[in-house]
């Protein structure tokens, strides 16, 4: 399942889980001249931003590469995801054969996610 999960790392790389991370100031400080007052609440990262390199393998770069987070706040079901995502693909690329309905045409949008314009209908 190297390859699988090769797919997979892909597309977290590409579109994460999550959109990003909300952070409460425990005291007042200052960042680029503005002032954060504490118990604000700060936007900490726009994960759409990071990851735009390929994946790096190389172990001394441990951080970077992180779909589901890191350090303390990382996701406590990031290895189950790993599990469920091959099981599904694994599932999707052995028990099934898909084709597309519109062959020659489907507009992906760009909105909060991409979003295929007509749902990419299969059968």
């Amino acid at each position: 399942m190297r390859y699988s999960w090769n797919v997979a790392r892909e597309v977290l790389r590409l579109m994460l889980p999550g959109a990003g991370a909300y952070r409460e100031a425990i005291t007042d400080f200052t960042y680029v001249g503005y002032r954060i007052p504490k118990i604000q609440t700060a936007f900490q990262i726009q994960k759409s931003l990071i990851h735009q390199d390929p994946v790096d393998t190389d172990p001394r770069h441990i951080r970077s590469f992180v779909p589901f987070g890191g350090g303390p706040r990382m996701c406590p079901g990031n290895e189950y995801a790993r599990i469920a995502i091959l099981v599904f693909v694994h599932n999707v690329v052995t028990k099934f054969r898909w084709e597309k309905l519109l062959p020659n045409y489907e507009r992906v949008l760009t909105t909060f996610i991409p979003t295929m314009a007509q749902g990419l209908p299969v059968s």
